[in-house]
């Protein structure tokens, strides 16, 4: 297998960036999933399960430091931008010393159901302490687009749901295969570029793949993976 996509997502559920390299640091990706949009009123980090909205902006790094932009181009440079967009008081907030609060609905296929809640990692926007960077093959992708998916790493070939348990050493880094990823709404959600929203991509995961698609993996040694590195598996 080789690293065939590097995508980085600086913040929490908005569109993310494609790269051609990057260091991976305690977290992850450096810099992803870095900041979030927190609501005052409430505490938590919003997400595109309870805000699908915040799939149609996108977040990337500069060498000026954090640019968030509209399909038409409108750059949201503060709070105040944010906050209009959204429709209400936001705060664009760094993940820093923070734990994130999430929600989701009770059910994986209905906005209307009751909704819970739970925390993320101290120090990034994660939603789970055991996906620090998270890993797909194209095998596993198949027909379906991979920006429904948000995965970090996509590699050309081989399954991936077997690699549980094993450790990959990809560039300078290596990571601790920890989990399977369970999938939810947000795989169903309408997205730019002709992403309709479609109930059948989580339904299709749900009854054939017993509702996981890729893996979570755990930095071990940071380092840098680039675009053509080899993903070596180790047991």
């Amino acid at each position: 297998m080789r690293v065939a996509e590097i995508w980085r997502y600086p913040v929490k559920s908005l569109q993310g960036e494609q790269l051609a390299s990057a260091p991976v640091g305690a977290h992850g990706l450096e810099g992803d999933r870095h900041w979030g949009l927190l609501d005052p009123a409430t505490g938590f980090v919003l997400t595109a399960r309870r805000e699908p909205l915040l799939l149609f902006a996108s977040a990337r790094l500069t060498p000026d430091g954090l640019v968030i932009t509209l399909e038409d181009g409108t750059v949201l440079s503060d709070d105040a931008a944010l906050s209009a967009w959204v429709g209400r008081p936001v705060q664009l907030v760094a993940a820093d010393g923070r734990v994130g609060r999430y929600e989701t609905s009770m059910d994986r296929y209905r906005d209307d159901a009751p909704w819970q809640s739970w925390d993320g990692p101290e120090g990034s926007f994660h939603d789970s302490g055991r996906t620090q960077v998270s890993v797909v093959s194209r095998d596993s992708l198949g027909e379906w687009d991979r920006r429904r998916f948000r995965f970090n790493l996509v590699v050309d070939a081989g399954p991936d749901a077997d690699l549980v348990g094993s450790a990959l050493a990809v560039g300078t880094t290596t990571l601790s295969v920890v989990k399977r990823i369970g999938r939810c709404v947000m795989t169903t959600r309408a997205q730019p570029g002709g992403i309709e929203r479609d109930l059948s991509v989580l339904r299709t995961i749900v009854a054939d793949m017993d509702g996981c698609l890729g893996i979570g993996t755990l930095v071990t040694t940071p380092g840098t993976v680039s675009v053509g590195d080899e993903v070596a598996v180790r047991w």
